[in-house]
């Protein structure tokens, strides 16, 4: 929803549900003029990618708001932020379950 100052929000409840892989839901929150894009990702336990995640065209920012995301070589408790760079790649997985805000800048 957009209001007369600009501002958008929108509400993880209500934002539509993608199953990229079982039990991995992806949730779009945002997407700006320049491509910008902001969703929330959902990861049951036990859950891994299938395959590897790489950054194209531009970097990832992921916060961890809840559980436990592994990378593929290490574990980000709740309210870890990383940073990766356009061009890496990782694992994305979680033995607990985990909730990220994801926020690509470049689209």
């Amino acid at each position: 929803m957009t209001t007369e100052l600009g501002y958008v929000w929108s509400s993880v409840e209500d934002a539509p549900v993608r199953e990229l892989f079982p039990g991995i839901r992806l949730r779009p929150l945002w997407q700006g003029d320049a491509g910008a894009r902001a969703f929330v990702l959902q990861m049951d336990p036990n859950t891994c990618w299938e395959g590897i995640d790489v950054h194209e065209p531009g970097p990832e920012e992921v916060f961890v708001v809840s559980g436990v995301f592994n990378d593929g070589e290490r574990d980000y408790p709740a309210g870890s932020f990383i940073h990766a760079p356009a061009g890496s790649s990782h694992v994305p997985q979680t033995t607990t379950g985990c909730t990220l805000f994801l926020f690509y800048p470049q689209g």
